[in-house]
């Protein structure tokens, strides 16, 4: 008994340490849509006031999850060295490599580029709890230092009963921004660097970006973050933590209490060379189930219990 003790103690050792890191993860495709156009040629979406180059394009999709805002992206100040190169040669290297070296950081993701200046990208990215927020950009090209950027988009939702606490479905518009690294404004790319360097500005109602009208901001596309699904957090395992078995140790019959509201797949008995001894058949709306486990030898065995995406293991003694 003392070796199967022990043996006992390691596995509960082991599974707790497990999910005390455990950690909401959620997939998402990320759809950005170009809406880049004039607006002789496109009247409803329309933005650009002098005609787009014979090879407008959109540079690769750079994108970052991150674990608090601005940490990645900044508006109103001076560009990194990463959103320079994005800006003015559509290049994500030194981007991948400011992502890489700052442990606010956690994914950095390369969706494909757009060769025209209309249609998508898409790309799908896990996000975890602790790192939340996603930030991406992608050069409008040709062009100075012209790009389109999401900034510290949150993608928890605050709500831990829908989706595990993940943002459904939604759409952003966004909006070309200046880098204030190069000057310029028409569709070039070779152009003199900004003296001084200026801050990342908004083009919005700016040349050429004047759109069909001026009195109000025109997006020059959109970005969609489609939700797909996720595990379940830290907390909702401790909802399977949170179902009392009573009494424990028992003389061989036991109750499972605060079940009622918990999507309880499965609740399993084994004995401590993991051989299955008892199946408790499960019935829903139930707020505590009694198991009659009279039958079993004295000793020490494990309650496995599963909810539809996470499982539970609790220590259970016959006296």
């Amino acid at each position: 008994m003392k070796n199967y003790t022990s043996f006992t103690v390691l596995l509960f050792c082991l599974f707790f340490s497990n999910i005390g890191f455990a950690q909401s993860v959620a997939n998402y495709s990320i759809v950005f849509e170009s809406f880049w156009e004039t607006p002789a040629e496109d009247p409803v979406n329309g933005i650009s006031t002098i005609a787009l180059p014979s090879n407008a394009h959109w540079s690769p999709l750079a994108i970052a999850t991150h674990k608090t805002v601005n940490s990645i992206l900044e508006m109103g100040v001076v560009a990194s060295a990463g959103i320079e190169l994005i800006a003015e040669e559509g290049n994500n290297s030194t981007f991948q490599n400011e992502v890489t070296a700052n442990p606010d950081a956690d994914k950095f993701e390369i969706g494909s580029g757009l060769n025209a200046a209309q249609g998508t990208i898409t790309k799908n990215i896990q996000v975890s709890s602790n790192y939340p927020f996603v930030s991406l950009a992608s050069m409008i090209a040709p062009s100075p230092d012209w790009f389109i950027a999401v900034n510290s988009e949150n993608l928890r939702s605050g709500n831990n009963t829908v989706n595990n606490g993940w943002k459904a479905s939604f759409t952003l518009d966004v909006y070309p921004y200046d880098a204030g690294t190069e000057d310029g404004n028409t569709y070039s790319g070779s152009n003199s660097a900004s003296n001084p360097i200026g801050v990342i500005t908004s083009l919005s109602n700016q040349p050429p970006f004047d759109g069909v009208n001026s009195n109000m901001s025109h997006r020059i596309g959109t970005v969609t973050f489609n939700y797909i699904d996720s595990t379940l957090s830290l907390d909702d395992i401790d909802v399977l933590e949170n179902i009392s078995i009573y009494p424990n140790p028992t003389q061989g019959k036991i109750t499972l209490s605060n079940i009622k509201n918990i999507e309880l797949k499965s609740a399993k008995i084994y004995n401590i060379l993991g051989r299955l001894v008892k199946d408790i058949p499960i019935e829903k709306g139930l707020s505590k189930l009694e198991v009659d486990l009279s039958h079993l030898n004295k000793g020490v065995y494990l309650l496995s219990l599963k909810s539809a995406h996470k499982s539970s293991t609790k220590k259970l003694v016959i006296n």
